[in-house]
């Protein structure tokens, strides 16, 4: 075993790790409230607000050049 830890302690911490990521989440998904709603009709590109903007100027700006 690493670091010299028995299997019940090692289990018991794998145990402990697992619950307090799963309860991070919990309370983060809590917080921030997701909309997990899937809409009936896809958005148009550029209505996303996930898009990268830096990509979008970018873009904008080789358009304005040819």
């Amino acid at each position: 075993m690493p670091s010299g830890v028995s299997w019940p302690r090692y289990l018991r911490m794998l145990g402990a790790s697992i619950a307090a990521m799963f309860a991070g989440a919990q309370v983060v998904h809590q917080y921030y409230l997701p909309d997990l709603s899937i809409p009936d009709i896809p958005p148009k590109p550029g209505d996303l607000h996930t898009e990268l903007r830096g990509y979008r100027l970018r873009e904008e700006v080789e358009r304005r050049r040819d």
